[in-house]
């Protein structure tokens, strides 16, 4: 049942007519992943150092690991297992929170960006911007204090 399905972000369907190779090499789409690669690869060899440390501690120090810590009962190894499900549910609330912010106001204008050429027309008319606000793309007025960097919030 995929008939009705348009696909892609914000329901677009995939558009043969779009030169995907232009839209890649575009300044709004390289910013985009400019900006995310800025934030993943951090993110992820912070998760990969704490998830393997925890591993090599749990099988080189087990005697560090078998530590009362706190309370009895509550071990070293127990805290640091516990604290992988913080750490991941923090760098996942990281991510959103930089998602709202910033890269879905970016991925709006890559995205206006290509389909602005397809119609003839530049992407920044100046009238207004396509941002992202709780989940939905909406039209506002441009103004000069207006940046990429900050998306006004209700």
């Amino acid at each position: 049942m995929t008939e009705g399905f348009a696909g892609g972000a914000g329901g677009i369907e995939h558009r043969r007519d779009i030169d995907w190779e232009a839209v890649e090499r575009s300044p709004e789409f390289r910013e985009l992943i400019r900006r995310k690669k800025a934030f993943v690869i951090p993110a992820t060899a912070f998760f990969m150092a704490w998830y393997f440390g925890f591993i090599i501690l749990a099988g080189y120090a087990p005697d560090f690991m078998g530590r009362e810590f706190i309370t009895d009962g509550l071990t070293v190894g127990y805290a640091l297992a516990l604290s992988q499900f913080v750490m991941t549910w923090g760098l996942g609330w990281l991510y959103l929170r930089k998602a709202d912010r910033v890269f879905d106001p970016l991925s709006a204008r890559a995205r206006e960006a290509a389909l602005g050429a397809i119609a003839g027309t530049p992407a920044d008319t100046g009238a207004t911007e396509r941002r992202f606000r709780r989940g939905e793309l909406v039209d506002e007025p441009v103004t000069p204090s207006a940046t990429s960097e900050e998306v006004p919030r209700q």
